[in-house]
């Protein structure tokens, strides 16, 4: 990221800081939680109800990753509570510094699109938004979405996954990869969006990628699996071509960062997707590799992956992509653990100007599976 526009953003969040302004109008982004104002809620949670007031909100405790995420309670005037309008509701927005540079590579653009343009053609499960908006100077940023607190259960990396879950995974992303396959939309109301190859480039350029990369391969040589972790050397360079490949293959919109702490369960056993603020274009086989490999023990990977890959492919044809021969999905899908492995490498040992991201026992079991994929599947000589 150039030093200029570093420079605006922090000049940006100093002038947030110094006046302080309330969100009241339509428009307003608050710059931060307890800006946020009854009357700004209104403006959102009322607009279709003119004699609904929000008559006060309240913050639960505050939640940071890459973002800043926090819950919001609201309480309404008489009309708003007998309407049932929404007691909670559940926001990610950019108030640390640190945030608003980091997200600011496109990550802020695509989860914003995704909201406003994506998802609203989708039949999946997966959040909807009240509000998805950014300030393209400031990258002063708010999502606010429908609070799914009491209707689904978050996976970690402890969740026991299945094969009929599994199975439901790989429906979901065939959903969302089947909708806007080779889409003319890719090169029209969608074409500012990021391609994953050159979103994997821009953060390189902007965060030095490839160190943290590389530092996260070397400090998770515990788990890395022995004949691997003995090419080291090979990984990054190989993990560079497999991102190119991005731009050689069919497009389609992917998630990006599929891991299993992104899916959730619903009350009913359906498996949900969140977090989509690395939405992309890209090729199908990415996403399908990274949701394999962090949402299965290493023993039901080696059990199930070939399986896996059949029933998305079956799918995928299904709900619009193309018939692919299962060698042809195999040999991508065995390219696309490397980057995988990327996003993981990189969360464990992140430099200076970007935020902790996750929790570390989460993040070298992570690196663990991918890393077991990568050397049972022998992907660098996919690659060679």
């Amino acid at each position: 990221m150039t030093s200029d526009k570093i420079d605006r953003i922090k000049a940006a969040f100093e002038r947030d800081q110094r006046e302080d302004r309330p969100a009241v109008k339509p428009g307003d982004i608050p710059w931060r939680y307890e800006a946020i104002t009854p009357e700004w809620m209104t403006h959102i949670l009322c607009r279709d109800h003119p004699e609904a007031k929000v008559a006060s909100v309240s913050l639960d405790k505050p939640d940071s990753g890459t973002s800043n995420r926090r819950r919001i309670f609201v309480a309404y005037n008489e009309a708003g509570e007998q309407i049932g309008l929404p007691k909670s509701v559940f926001c990610k927005a950019t108030v640390d510094l640190l945030n608003r540079i980091l997200l600011s590579t496109s990550a802020l653009l695509s989860e914003t699109t995704f909201y406003n343009q994506i998802r609203p053609q989708l039949d999946i499960e997966a959040p909807e938004a009240y509000l998805a908006v950014y300030d393209n100077e400031s990258y002063a940023s708010i999502v606010m979405l429908k609070d799914l607190a009491g209707k689904v259960s978050f996976c970690s990396h402890h969740t026991q996954m299945t094969l009929e879950r599994a199975k439901d995974q790989m429906e979901v992303l065939a959903k969302l990869h089947g909708r806007f396959y080779r889409s003319p939309q890719l090169e029209g109301e969608l074409g500012h969006m990021f391609r994953y190859d050159n979103r994997f480039a821009a953060l390189d350029r902007d965060h030095d990628f490839k160190s943290m990369c590389e530092a996260g391969l070397l400090e998770a040589a515990d788990v890395i699996p022995p004949r691997l972790f003995a090419r080291e050397a090979e990984v990054w360079p190989a993990t560079i071509k497999a991102s190119a490949r991005h731009g050689e293959l069919p497009l389609t919109i992917t998630h990006g960062d599929v891991h299993l702490k992104n899916w959730y369960i619903t009350n009913d056993g359906r498996m949900g997707l969140s977090d989509w603020q690395v939405t992309s274009k890209g090729h199908w086989s990415r996403d399908v590799a990274y949701t394999i490999s962090t949402a299965l023990t290493v023993e039901q990977r080696r059990d199930w992956e070939e399986q896996l890959l059949r029933h998305y492919l079956d799918a995928f044809a299904a709900a619009g992509g193309e018939t692919v021969r299962f060698e042809e999905a195999w040999f991508n899908y065995r390219q696309q653990m490397l980057t995988t492995l990327a996003w993981w490498t990189m969360t464990l040992t992140p430099s200076k100007d970007v935020p902790d991201m996750q929790p570390r026992d989460i993040t070298v079991e992570f690196i663990r599976r991918i890393a077991t994929a990568i050397d049972d599947l022998d992907v660098l000589d996919s690659l060679a």
